[in-house]
């Protein structure tokens, strides 16, 4: 058994001396776990960090071995990301998160949305939001897509401005007054189709929204924690968000 693919690395640990064990979210074989040999010498270790873009060949005498893969460097995104705290966090959530897909379970519309993330880390005024998609869409991936399209009560499609924290259906406003105190703001940026210009506390928002579902949906049902790199993501975000803030 053997393929050849592209992906984005996810995790690398220590596997006896020399090797080590990749994890990557591959285009079309989905998340996929490989042993590379040499994978902790010094001219290997620059390509085995998460959220770099890397070809890879993977192969197994069976085709649930574990196999052996051999990666080579596409686009560092890693090393671009070292030198910002919070794109750095960013990058280590996403890739975290990322693991929560099904072991090789193709979702390639996701991976093309990865990609484009990796592509702004170094816009902080871009990747934020992208981001925030990313993981409405993660959520969507894992079958727990949220119905932003309509009002859960009414059908319509205009003035969306909340969601129902336990259906995940968005809510209008005129809808949603009386249990606006119970409800999640809903950012426009986050609606499909639409072409928003981000508002004040919209970032924050919008992670808040994902995070509900992502905690209340998958994290709770498998007795796990969210990734500790997206609570830092999150604290420094705000401080840049802050008068004067400061990477």
């Amino acid at each position: 058994m053997n393929w050849s693919d592209e992906g984005v690395i996810l995790s690398v640990r220590p596997h006896g001396e020399t090797a080590a064990v990749v994890e990557i979210l591959t285009r079309a074989h989905g998340r996929h776990l490989g042993l590379v040999h040499g994978g902790r010498s010094r001219r290997t270790r620059p390509v085995l960090q998460i959220g770099n873009h890397v070809d890879v060949a993977w192969k197994a005498r069976l085709a649930d071995h574990l196999g052996h893969m051999n990666v080579e460097l596409i686009r560092g995104y890693a090393a671009s990301a070292m030198d910002d705290a919070a794109a750095l966090a960013g990058l280590t959530s996403l890739c975290a998160l990322a693991r929560l897909l099904p072991e090789r379970d193709p979702h390639p519309n996701l991976y093309e949305v990865t990609l484009f993330v990796l592509a702004y880390l170094d816009d902080v005024s871009v990747w934020p939001a992208l981001l925030a998609r990313w993981e409405l869409a993660l959520l969507d991936e894992l079958g727990f897509g949220l119905d932003l399209t309509q009002c859960a009560a009414t059908g319509i499609n205009d003035d969306l401005i909340y969601v129902s924290p336990k259906t995940g259906r968005a809510v209008s406003a005129s809808a949603g007054e009386p249990y606006r105190d119970k409800l999640l703001p809903l950012p426009q940026f986050l609606r499909p189709g639409r072409q928003s210009a981000l508002g004040p506390g919209d970032i924050e928002g919008g992670f808040a929204l994902t995070g509900h579902f992502l905690e209340t949906r998958v994290f709770r049902q498998r007795d796990e924690e969210m990734p500790e790199a997206r609570s830092r993501m999150l604290a420094l975000l705000k401080r840049l968000a802050e008068p004067h803030g400061t990477r």
